[in-house]
């Protein structure tokens, strides 16, 4: 006797759904924050993370997730003719349940960011966690395919920089051109990919290879800064004369994020450009794995470079872009 058809497995659901919350991209979600966290809390030993540091991880998880679920939302009638693979337009996921999850994982994440502000008594947490989700709306909702859609994704960035740091503690002014630097990298970087699904307009994509060359510029030179301005609060694992040698990591590292944009630039089709993208926000978790490495030390930047495999194995799931 033959059998009834067998119903679509569970697992098909759950693929479904890492998929449109862009799996990969969630280490990069809690590498920022956590970076944030370690370095103005000065966490110059191993040890284990305070809930503060947890709380900031989870925030941050919970408005990524949840703008990159609304980012479908608001894209589904242009999925339906352009990528219509997708989760929503291939009805994978229902409509309607996305955007309730959207939408209570931003409220959630604010919560989260709420919470951190009661338990330090300080209202700063809470600020970033509603300037942070008013960005991703504005982002998701408005300033797409904009002039401005680069300036509000950096700055989404650079406030979930900001969300661990305040949650840490207050912290000095070279610190705080760490999250500038990066927020204006990942702005670089939004221009440079808003053609990768055709064929790239060059001087958009020199623009956007250039802006991201700045933001490196900027939040590697913090480190130095730090040393020359706060005599009492200098980079840990950068006093024993290490400075050279992080200097030519963070180049080593720039220089190979920008080669890919050349290479994309001197031949821009999809696949080079698709390429320096995925290497870009990859190169996120290294940056950032580095930036902890200077002030933290070794044993602290391998826990947040670990962040790689979450990212290399999601990939395999989820596009980046």
């Amino acid at each position: 006797m033959s059998q009834p058809p067998t119903k679509p497995t569970d697992i098909s659901a759950i693929v479904s759904w890492l998929k449109l919350i862009r799996v990969p991209n969630l280490a990069t979600a809690i590498a920022d924050p956590l970076a944030g966290f370690l370095i103005v809390g000065g966490f110059y030993q191993y040890e284990n993370l305070p809930l503060g540091g947890w709380l900031a991880i989870a925030s941050s998880l919970c408005l990524y997730a949840g703008g990159m679920v609304q980012n479908d939302v608001v894209d589904l009638q242009i999925d339906q003719t352009e990528r219509p693979h997708r989760p929503l337009p291939s009805k994978q996921v229902s409509f309607e349940l996305a955007q309730f999850v959207s939408i209570g994982l931003l409220l959630f994440g604010v919560v989260l960011a709420c919470v951190a502000s009661v338990s330090m008594r300080d209202g700063a947490p809470a600020v970033i966690g509603v300037m942070l989700t008013a960005a991703i709306c504005g982002y998701n909702c408005y300033a797409k395919g904009t002039w401005l859609g680069p300036l509000f994704m950096g700055g989404c960035r650079a406030l979930n920089w900001s969300l661990g740091m305040v949650i840490a503690g207050s912290a000095s002014f070279p610190l705080w051109m760490i999250p500038c630097g990066m927020g204006v990298y990942v702005m670089g970087i939004t221009l440079f990919a808003r053609d990768e699904a055709g064929v790239g307009r060059r001087p958009q994509l020199f623009a956007g290879a250039l802006i991201m060359s700045i933001g490196l510029l900027v939040a590697g030179l913090a480190p130095l800064v730090s040393m020359e301005v706060e005599a009492a609060n200098v980079p840990h694992w950068l006093v024993e004369g290490r400075l050279i040698a992080w200097l030519a990591l963070w180049g080593v590292l720039g220089v190979s994020i920008l080669i890919r944009c050349v290479q994309a630039i001197i031949n821009p089709v999809p696949q080079r450009m698709q390429s320096a993208v995925g290497n870009a926000i990859m190169s996120l978790i290294t940056l950032d794995a580095v930036l902890v490495l200077a002030f933290c030390g070794e044993q602290w930047a391998v826990s947040v470079l670990a962040l790689l495999v979450w990212f290399v194995l999601g990939r395999r799931i989820a596009a980046v872009t």
